[in-house]
């Protein structure tokens, strides 16, 4: 069975994979003999859109990733309101879910929840499963570094007023039903629609295909 992750760099998702070969519009490469900052700056000029970094141990794509480049880990939620309304962000001029970098001494459980109320306001947070994880690449202090953030369901009861935490340049902070949800995640990040259910992803033409 092939084994596969997503890693997204400006939204253009590098994928890792146990098969040499994905696709023919695929360029394929050995993640161990992979020049990683290399492919992400012909990620950024538009040089490589469809890269494929390969080992046949599945166990050993990330293992291999994280040793090439520096780890922030993070937890976040997909939080719903007693009216199946969901919890979204507006920072950077998009639509996001609350997350925030995990501290010391701190279960990533912990981290998720504390991120979720500092960045919104909500509080009555109660922790579900695990959805997913999710992996992107950005640069801070002129070095590329690898997020890897863990995604919880939550649920709250929580209807008093919601806070957007300006320190982390958030703008704004809604509940949002169904219609409106869809149409967020036309505004949001790749990364973020692989949390949720099929019946709310819009297609756009603009999307890369991977």
């Amino acid at each position: 069975m092939v084994q596969m992750y997503k890693v997204f760099v400006n939204e253009v998702p590098i994928i890792l994979s146990t098969e040499k070969y994905i696709g023919e519009n695929y360029t394929s490469i050995p993640i161990k003999r992979a020049k990683i900052k290399r492919i992400i700056k012909q990620v950024n000029r538009g040089q490589l859109t469809h890269i494929n970094l390969y080992h046949q141990n599945h166990k050993k794509l990330l293992k291999h990733l994280k040793k090439k480049l520096p780890l922030v880990v993070a937890g976040g939620g997909l939080v719903y309101n007693q009216n199946s309304e969901i919890l979204f962000i507006k920072r950077n001029g998009k639509w996001d879910l609350p997350k925030g970098k995990l501290e010391k001494k701190e279960t990533i459980q912990q981290c998720a929840l504390r991120e979720v109320e500092e960045e919104t306001g909500c509080k009555d947070l109660v922790l579900g499963d695990l959805i997913t994880v999710t992996y992107h690449i950005f640069k801070r202090n002129g070095k590329f570094k690898l997020k890897e953030t863990y995604w919880y369901r939550m649920t709250s009861d929580y209807t008093g007023v919601l806070e957007p935490q300006p320190s982390e340049g958030i703008k704004k902070v809604r509940w949002k039903n169904f219609e409106k949800t869809q149409k967020a995640l036309t505004k949001s990040y790749e990364n973020i629609k692989l949390l949720f259910p099929k019946e709310y992803l819009i297609p756009n033409p603009k999307d890369h295909v991977a």
